[in-house]
């Protein structure tokens, strides 16, 4: 009797250990994973794209993310070749570029550090090193995409879009290929997890959103093929527009060389344009997950030809976005970018 009565007890210690993993298994937080993510950037112009690059090189050092490659949607070998050096200098030649080839013509220029590349020391030599011998070789951003995505997890990708929509929206569009049978909307809806995208206008606004509005055509096309399916943050310009940080500060974080790029572009052009660190803010989101942000109720959103985002509240919606916060969150964000320059 007393070995039966310990027999049992025994079963249930098991069968009670098995539940509790299955549980415990099936109660995983999606952000407690390591994200793999695609950076798709409009590098060239604004410095924020830079500072988002940088954060998740670190990131990605930190096992806080994988960052699977770099798509490059402005037009433009040396805009790929801005890419390359920041790839380069932080030790992850390895990570693969791609650009748009059939993009948006002549885009507004903020602040012009595509000279980048070919900065010289006071010998004449490079300053920075290059990995890519050929630009003209580097795949089309939507066959990146397609590789990429291909060869991961269903449901595990993140998207980080802090540019035009050009190269997503191609994706979108694009048949079966090498890569994967299935057509691009298909693909998404497979494998991507979230879309987290520099963009959209809420509230009050008195004018479109700037990336939507250089390609309207691209962006209602990516707003009417996405699945809805697939969740999209969106980081609108009013959140990042709290997050400023100045040439000085820039120039002075990084005191422990001049040989760095992101210094030698506020060194040499003129950065003082009030530029707002709005694309560091998805990556973020995309990273460490919502408990940072304030993010409005679920619903649905739509593109006018003005570039305006109407946005439904919808229980069922698949968007949200991020809402401006205070000025204690903001320096909070500044921080955090601030820190990654100072490491060396």
């Amino acid at each position: 009797m007393h070995s039966r009565f310990l027999h049992l007890c025994c079963m249930m210690v098991i069968g009670c250990s098995i539940l509790m993993s299955c549980c415990k298994n099936k109660a995983v937080d999606p952000i407690a994973t390591v994200p793999a993510i695609i950076y798709d950037t409009d590098m060239g112009s604004s410095t924020d794209d830079l500072f988002a690059l940088e954060m998740l090189y670190r990131y990605h050092e930190q096992g806080r993310c994988r960052l699977l490659g770099i798509v490059v949607d402005r037009m433009g070998e040396d805009c790929a070749a801005c890419a390359d050096v920041m790839n380069t200098y932080f030790g992850h030649s390895d990570l693969p570029i791609a650009l748009v080839r059939n993009g948006i013509e002549n885009p507004s220029v903020w602040i012009d550090y595509k000279g980048l590349p070919g900065y010289t020391l006071a010998d004449g030599s490079p300053m920075f090193q290059h990995s890519v011998e050929d630009y003209s070789a580097l795949p089309d951003g939507l066959q990146l995409y397609r590789r990429l995505l291909a060869a991961e997890p269903d449901h595990s990708v993140r998207i980080v879009s802090v540019g035009f929509v050009t190269c997503l929206t191609q994706l979108l569009e694009s048949p079966g290929d090498e890569y994967s049978p299935l057509s691009g909307v298909e693909l998404v809806r497979q494998k991507v997890q979230c879309l987290y995208i520099q963009g959209g206008r809420f509230g009050v606004a008195d004018e479109g959103d700037y990336n939507f509005a250089q390609g309207i055509d691209f962006a209602q096309s990516l707003f009417r093929l996405w699945p809805s399916e697939v969740d999209i943050v969106f980081s609108p310009m009013e959140t990042g527009q709290m997050v400023e940080y100045t040439p000085e500060q820039v120039i002075a974080d990084i005191d422990w060389t001049d040989i760095h790029p992101i210094k030698q572009v506020y060194m040499t052009c003129n950065c003082n344009t009030g530029q707002k660190m709005w694309d560091p803010m998805a990556v973020i989101n995309a990273v460490e997950g919502d408990s940072l942000f304030i993010l409005s109720e679920r619903g649905t959103v739509t593109i006018l030809p003005s570039a305006e985002t109407p946005f439904t509240l919808s229980s069922s919606g698949n968007c949200r976005y991020q809402m401006p916060n205070d000025s204690a969150w903001a320096a909070t964000m500044l921080a955090k970018i601030r820190t990654v320059n100072k490491m060396h």
